[in-house]
């Protein structure tokens, strides 16, 4: 791979985003009037790239938002479940306040930021992070003109942030995860690097920075 340039897009804001809930790899919810009219915003702020491919997560509110994007582009989408959020298992639905009341003991460990560990029935950080760099690899390798796009969620962006800036899997957020941010990465020399980050021009008035129900 000589060069390449993405463009990584949270999705809009859902309805368990705005309740707090964990939403992962399996849960879902629709995307807000809210969700729906960033997803425009964005549309319109990238009917001028030039993009070679236009990648999505295959989860239900990551397709809402990357449908009016391909249709500014003009261009068609490639599903890809590797691109999801992080499989939260059993928490799922839940928000942190529940789990706390409800399941502590599985909460402190959730808590804990212990890369090893997998809630039930779910991945560890370890695992998805894995699953995430490997994705974003390929993604990039088999970018047509080395530009590529991929829509996707909070919890992956965190992954690659990290990861681009040498930080520790379990280092505590320091970087923005807006709901319809572009943030876009550069291939160069061997070596990854962040050319722009949580950037929200296009919504106005700003948007949802939140990591539960990602």
């Amino acid at each position: 791979m000589a060069e390449a340039r993405l463009i990584l897009i949270r999705h809009g804001e859902t309805e368990w985003n705005r309740e707090g809930r964990i939403q992962g790899y399996h849960g879902d919810s629709p995307l807000t009037a809210t969700g729906c009219a960033q997803a425009q915003k964005l549309a319109a702020r990238l009917a001028g790239e030039r993009l070679g491919t236009l990648h999505s997560s295959d989860s239900e509110r990551a397709r809402q938002t990357a449908a009016p994007i391909a249709a500014a582009l003009k261009a068609g989408i490639v599903f890809d479940a590797a691109m999801r959020e992080r499989n939260y298992g059993d928490f799922e639905g839940w928000t942190y306040a529940e789990l706390e009341r409800e399941h502590p003991d599985a909460y402190g460990k959730f808590r804990s930021r212990d890369p090893a560990y997998a809630p039930p029935g779910g991945e560890s950080g370890d695992q998805f992070r894995e699953r995430i760099l490997t994705a974003l690899e390929r993604i990039a390798a088999g970018a047509e003109g080395g530009r590529a796009a991929i829509v996707t969620h909070g919890g992956v962006l965190g992954v690659i942030y990290r990861h681009v800036n040498g930080a520790s899997p379990d280092a505590r957020r320091d970087y923005s995860l807006h709901n319809a941010s572009i943030n876009r990465l550069v291939y160069l020399d061997g070596r990854w690097s962040i050319e722009s980050w949580g950037d929200v021009i296009h919504l106005g008035a700003g948007s949802g920075d939140s990591i539960q129900g990602a």
